[in-house]
């Protein structure tokens, strides 16, 4: 019996590398910890009432992002292990293997579980704010779509201390992903985790497509949105065409995996490239996905710090519209050199290029606002121009890549990790950064100081280009990606320490941030009555910071595109809007099932990774069960009386 449970357990949980030992030993600490302070403080009712059950949306939107952060360390941690292992030729830090599996995990991380929950947690907190919502169309299932993404995370975290990490790369190319080559439950994992993570997002993606169709304030005609608001329905729109087809593309890797389908095996009449023509009809919209939000985070942000109008409104709508249609008409460009003949290729070349002239629509648009405006160097003024110069570079190595005979000499080579890190971080990270810091008020009723913002600014930005434009070089000099070493006779050491060097400096930033935030929550003070620190535009900053629950008192207007810089222009000139009568507001109760249901599709999951079926049949009718509770609960709303309302109201804005 004793040997039977030391077999089992040299199989379930890692074993056999100091990390991965110091790994567990890390999490069972910090799990030991969190449990005895909310015991200790007597926390736990406080946590299920106001976190784990809620349906607020601007709660929701605050898990999303602390959930991000918490994958961005992951995730950095993961490529600062990479770095330290590419620092000097013939390095044994990471054994081939782990690796694989650090660079596998590093990628999808850092898109599907810190990009986007990043972008998600930006969408609750200000899309219903800006369009003078009171919440989400469907409350209920954008709590679900949340924990679906973080118990989804959870599962993907898990393995590399149980079962063993994913190691066929971020995307899983067949024949590496299929069961001959990674017989483990790595590859499950990495399947079920984003299913069921991915589940959420499409939930989300349609729940604020609705909320912004059908729950804008009177008098907020579709050219009077908010830009932000806009990135987010055009991001809403690939979402709905896109992530169906990742939905489909890993339900059949998985059925190949455990079921002895050959989709994507040559056995059998299966073809490995429809697996890689179908990820990318996902993927090179994803792209798009987690960078059109940071569009709308910078048009918001310069309009503000200019203070003027965003220059050439219409033109930026439309260029986001184009970029959702023309996305899904670039994915082959990511493997010019499969041999699909010159017409596939110059056609994908072509749409490639096209792609590249609304982005440059809007970096004009930009700099036109801030043409003789009155610029104000505040922190998210600074990420925001800290993007235009680094975006630039990154689109046009983006249009060389375009070039398919020239692709064939980049394809796989470190002048494309540099592009699109130049793309993704220069583009989403800095956004998102530049969105936490303008929005970070509206959410928590305080400013970050700006000193050690400041520090992490220039400490992230020189970071960034002593490592990546390094890559650039050394890409042409013939460095493949996926290396886990290299000789001296190569000549690329230098390159590649000085890499390293920015790497560790981007980790001094983030440690800035982590050092920002812990500094305003110790320092807190509260903002003044109006909740308005940066003498903003939008409907957001019209009411108390943070918002109360139900957002507005009284349903505001949206005659115009900047409704509260107007409003304030009015106010100035002694015009007051008429008082409006308040009125009981009716909101969603909160409801445990999201929770309780994401918590069975995480056991399904785990089932499905090690193949025990009872498991996953048990979490399965788990979900049915609650599907069941819920599609029975009658009693899901209730009203805010009037009286309370005047209380919420004269305790905010009188604030100080």
């Amino acid at each position: 019996m004793l040997e039977t449970i030391k077999e089992f357990a040299s199989e379930f949980f890692v074993t056999g590398d100091p990390l991965i030992y110091g790994a567990m030993v890390s999490i069972g600490i910090t799990m030991i910890a969190i449990v005895a302070v909310l015991t200790y403080f007597k926390k736990w009712g406080w946590l299920w009432r106001n976190w784990l059950t809620t349906v607020d949306h601007k709660k929701i939107g605050i898990m999303y992002i602390i959930a991000s952060i918490i994958m961005l360390f992951r995730g950095g941690v993961d490529a600062l292990m990479m770095r330290l292992q590419l620092a000097m030729p013939n390095m044994d830090f990471l054994h081939p293997e782990h690796y694989n599996q650090v660079f596998t995990t590093h990628g999808t991380i850092m898109i599907l579980f810190m990009a986007m929950p990043f972008m998600f947690g930006l969408f609750n907190v200000i899309v219903p704010l800006q369009i003078g919502a009171r919440d989400v169309a469907f409350p209920f299932l954008n709590a679900l779509s949340f924990w679906l993404f973080f118990l989804g995370a959870m599962l993907f975290n898990l393995s590399f201390v149980i079962g063993g990490s994913p190691d066929a790369g971020w995307l899983s190319y067949p024949p590496l992903s299929e069961l001959s080559h990674s017989p483990g439950v790595g590859q499950n994992f990495y399947i079920w985790g984003i299913q069921i993570s991915g589940i959420g997002s499409l939930a989300t993606g349609i729940n604020f497509m609705v909320t912004i169709i059908k729950m804008r304030a009177p008098g907020m005609r579709w050219m009077k949105l908010p830009m932000f608001t806009w990135s987010v329905f055009s991001t809403c729109i690939i979402i709905l065409f896109a992530f169906p087809i990742l939905t489909v593309t890993l339900a059949l890797l998985f059925l190949d995996r455990f079921a002895g389908a050959h989709f994507f095996t040559l056995d059998l009449g299966g073809n490995p490239m429809m697996y890689i023509n179908l990820i990318w009809m996902w993927g090179h919209p994803e792209v798009y996905i987690v960078v059109l939000p940071a569009f709308g985070v910078f048009s918001e942000i310069v309009s503000t710090f200019s203070r003027k109008k965003l220059f050439g409104y219409k033109s930026m709508v439309f260029a986001m519209l184009i970029i959702s249609f023309l996305s899904f008409f670039t994915w082959a460009h990511h493997f010019f050199t499969m041999g699909s003949g010159a017409d596939v290729n110059a056609f994908f070349a072509v749409t490639t290029m096209l792609i590249a002239i609304p982005t440059g629509v809007k970096i004009f648009n930009w700099l036109f606002t801030m043409y003789r405006g009155r610029i104000r160097m505040a922190t998210p003024m600074m990420w925001t121009l800290a993007f235009i110069p680094c975006f630039i570079v990154g689109g046009m190595t983006g249009v060389l890549l375009s070039v398919a005979p020239a692709d064939f000499q980049f394809h796989n080579s470190y002048f494309l990790i540099a592009h699109f890190h130049q793309v993704l971080i220069g583009g989403v990270v800095f956004g998102y950064f530049a969105g936490l810091y303008y929005w970070w008020p509206k959410m928590f009723g305080f400013q970050l100081e700006e000193k050690l913002g400041k520090w992490a600014f220039w400490t992230w930005n020189i970071g960034f280009y002593v490592c990546f434009m390094p890559q650039y070089a050394v890409g042409l000099m013939g460095m493949t990606r996926r290396l886990s070493t290299y000789g001296w006779d190569t000549g690329w050491w230098e390159l590649n320490f000085v890499s390293t060097i920015g790497a560790f400096l981007m980790g001094v930033g983030f440690l800035f941030q982590v050092a920002q935030i812990a500094d305003g929550i110790r320092k807190y003070k509260s903002l003044k009555a109006s909740g308005d620190p940066w003498d903003a535009r939008t409907l957001e900053w019209s009411i108390p910071s943070p918002a109360p629950e139900y957002n507005f008192a009284v349903t505001p207007r949206g005659d115009d595109i900047d409704e509260w810089w107007e409003e304030k222009e009015r106010r100035a000139k002694g015009i007051y809007p008429p008082e409006q009568k308040l009125e009981p507001i009716h909101m969603p109760k909160n409801s445990g099932i999201p929770f309780v249901m994401s918590v069975f599709w995480f056991i399904a999951g785990f089932g499905f990774v090690f193949g025990w079926l009872w498991m996953a049949i048990l979490g399965l009718a788990g979900v049915g069960i609650c599907m069941i509770a819920r599609s029975f609960s009658y009693d899901t709303d209730y009203y805010i009386p009037v009286d309370e309302i005047k209380r919420t109201e004269a305790s905010l804005r009188g604030s100080v």
